[in-house]
């Protein structure tokens, strides 16, 4: 059993158990398999060299058709493990689709905090394509098309203001001046 603290604090922290180590760490692990207490350098079951290290622990197979992991016990065949799950009532395929942002190239899941829907064609896109420019916005696409051929046709608003007079101050608020 490893020894406790130090002299000034008994229950602060313990030695490691490791016989060439004994280090005194603040943050000591207890092994599972055997009760030892070691320290970080010493926590594994390999570094320790505890016989629990040869037990391979829990193994889970993955079903392809849900996406669930199914606990595999010792010596079971994986196929056996996934057509019992199959012919379980918790399987469910619908699970496994999870909405992608529908943005060219873009592979990020949506979920609640990081989904936008977009003012312009209602798809539903992740932060990062929120914007019509970034996602193909075909509403954006037909704006941005209309104003490019307006100014082709010469109806910028500045044009239209320069012709009609508009945008000019009346000439009392023009040679106002503030200090």
């Amino acid at each position: 059993m490893a020894r406790r603290g130090t002299e000034a604090f008994p229950d602060l922290g313990a030695h490691c158990d490791d016989p060439d180590c004994n280090q005194l760490d603040f943050l000591p692990f207890v092994c599972d398999g055997c009760g030892k207490t070691f320290c970080t350098d010493h926590r594994t079951y390999k570094d320790h060299g505890c016989a629990k290290a040869a037990d391979q622990g829990r193994t889970v197979v993955i079903c392809e058709a849900c996406g669930v992991a199914v606990e595999r016990m010792p010596g079971q065949d994986d196929r056996a493990v996934l057509d019992a799950h199959t012919r379980s009532r918790s399987c469910d395929p619908a699970k496994k689709r999870k909405p992608r942002c529908p943005a060219r190239r873009c592979k990020e899941t949506l979920t609640f905090s990081n989904t936008s829907q977009c003012k312009g064609c209602g798809q539903k896109l992740c932060l990062r394509h929120r914007f019509p420019a970034d996602h193909d916005c075909a509403v954006a696409a037909r704006a941005a098309a209309g104003a490019a051929a307006a100014r082709r046709a010469g109806q910028c608003g500045r044009d239209a203001q320069k012709k009609d007079g508009g945008g000019r101050l009346a000439p009392a608020i023009r040679n106002l001046k503030i200090f």
